[in-house]
């Protein structure tokens, strides 16, 4: 069954990008060619930098081959936020979140998923991105790891299933994303559609704040159908 006709399956209504209509041939012929990022190109602010990585792709090259898949949710952590890892200040744990931005944050969660952001600021401020959900692009068979049951859609739909799909752990924590390591951002490889933003999901603290980023009317954004349309 092809890619198409899988997310037609798994139930959703939103409509998939170009990109991952042809993601499954290509990713069997062995991928496309995806330019990477400079940190140039990274917009400074954590808010401008939730909304540019729309679109964009987030790459693992592993040992069984290419992961990779466009970003297309994310969520902001900005300075002095509540509701973010570096709210206290910098400790062992989250002092990746201090590293110059384009670097990986990388933390353990619920005693089950890694979550991964990306450092926004400049060295020695902390904030962060949120990578929410992927669409996938190269490396779908690899991500779906023979489970049948999951679909295309929902395999990276999530931060917890993205990093697991995406073969994260705490290893990658610290990571230069915009150097020539295995994980690593990369330009957009399919036109991007209409941003939409809310609410962050799943918050005790900062509730209200509008800083969560998402590409409208796709399949593989997370969340409720209400923060969806």
């Amino acid at each position: 069954m092809d890619l198409r006709k899988r997310i037609h399956a798994s139930g959703r209504t939103a409509t998939p990008s170009s990109a991952m209509k042809s993601s499954y041939a290509e990713a069997k012929a062995g991928g496309r060619r995806i330019r990477r990022l400079r940190r140039s190109e990274l917009p400074a602010g954590t808010v401008a930098l939730a909304r540019f990585l729309i679109g964009k792709t987030l790459v693992h090259d592993v040992a069984g081959g290419r992961l990779s898949g466009r970003i297309v949710e994310t969520e902001a952590y900005v300075v002095g936020d509540a509701a973010g890892h570096a709210y206290r200040g910098q400790t062992q744990r989250n002092s990746s979140l201090y590293l110059e931005r384009g670097h990986a944050y990388v933390y353990f969660v619920y005693g089950m998923w890694y979550m991964m952001n990306v450092a926004s600021e400049s060295q020695g401020v902390g904030a962060g991105v949120l990578l929410r959900a992927l669409e996938p692009v190269d490396g779908l068979p690899l991500m779906l790891r023979g489970e049948r049951e999951r679909s295309p859609a929902s395999v990276a739909r999530g931060p917890g299933r993205l990093c697991t799909a995406m073969r994260i752990n705490r290893q990658h924590d610290g990571a230069d994303l915009c150097a020539g390591g295995a994980l690593w951002l990369g330009a957009e490889v399919g036109r991007r559609g209409a941003i939409g933003k809310s609410v962050r999901i799943g918050l005790t603290r900062e509730v209200h704040r509008v800083l969560r980023f998402y590409e409208r009317g796709n399949a593989c954004v997370s969340g409720p159908p209400r923060l969806r349309i």
